[in-house]
């Protein structure tokens, strides 16, 4: 099941798991929130995709911070500190036995509250925070990890900050899912999105990296989500003594590219072998087969 840099295993015990909304647990079928609901009504809110490594959620830290400081930005309090929403994480994973091992998946999501109508005006909210922790059983498609993914550039672009700022990881992703679309109608696996000035910016729900003569390139990531994944790799790279560098690249720089991968928490690097119908590498090539071993060695430090 799923798509591109997405794609899982099924796992039947997923019908079975239990769903925290706002200090309760629910059976995953009966686990819903109002249709008046900042989210539902209008997306208003911010989330974090959480990996689960040997019991523990892997780089937690980093990930609270982007949704503490994205709550901020929006200006509406989460009402959970940072302790309680981390203790109420792993009461989650406890109640669905989910501790040991690994396979593991987190949806974190978070948005103002309910509104007294369907209206856009924050002073319209007459609740305080809803908060969802969705666990899943959920392991990376071994075969993608290596088979690796074709992209598709998009019209749709990674615009100004003054429009919506890219930093907000917010349930707002309209722009993301139409360039998903495009994507997939063009028989690709995901999309390359470029910025405002015609760069490579990302992927619409991963970030994208070059690899030319020894060095790793990304973006600038001033249209982008500040990933953590994509900040751990940056990191690794410098440890290791691999020339990285965030910069400005052009699609001409992308095709001629000696690898290409993207990074995400859910599936960690993934090989691109194909952008725009031009062939980068076959499937993965040494150092994405390096850098996977680096971001093992890390996950498992955590």
């Amino acid at each position: 099941m799923g798509k591109g840099a997405h794609s899982y295993l099924d796992d039947p015990r997923n019908a079975d798991v239990r769903v925290w909304i706002n200090g309760e647990l629910f059976p995953r079928a009966e686990a819903k929130v109002s249709v008046l609901d900042s989210g539902f009504v209008l997306g208003d809110g911010v989330w974090e995709g959480l990996r689960v490594h040997k019991g523990r959620i892997a780089f937690l830290d980093r990930h609270l911070d982007r949704l503490e400081e994205g709550a901020k930005a929006l200006d509406y309090d989460l009402g959970l500190s940072r302790q309680q929403l981390t203790d109420a994480l792993y009461a989650t994973l406890e109640a669905n036995g989910m501790l040991e091992g690994d396979g593991v998946h987190i949806r974190l999501m978070t948005t103002r509250g309910l509104k007294a109508t369907p209206y856009q005006d924050p002073r319209v909210t007459i609740s305080p925070a809803t908060i969802v922790i969705l666990p899943e059983w959920k392991t990376p498609d071994p075969a993608v990890a290596t088979k690796g993914l074709r992209l598709f550039t998009v019209h749709v672009r990674r615009g100004y900050p003054d429009i919506q700022d890219q930093k907000l990881n917010s349930h707002s992703k309209l722009n993301c899912i139409t360039a998903c679309i495009q994507a997939t109608k063009a028989g690709a696996d995901e999309a390359l999105m470029l910025d405002p000035h015609g760069f490579v910016a990302t992927c619409n729900s991963t970030h994208f990296f070059i690899v030319r003569k020894g060095e790793v390139w990304t973006s600038t990531g001033d249209y982008c989500l500040g990933g953590v994944t994509r900040g751990v790799i940056i990191e690794l790279c410098r440890e290791a003594g691999i020339p990285v560098f965030e910069k400005n690249f052009s699609l001409t720089q992308v095709y001629s590219a000696d690898e290409a991968f993207t990074t995400g928490t859910f599936a960690g690097l993934v090989p691109v072998i194909e952008v725009d119908g031009r062939k980068i590498s076959e499937g993965r090539g040494e150092m994405v087969e390096r850098l996977q071993q680096l971001y093992a060695a890390r996950i498992a430090a955590e």
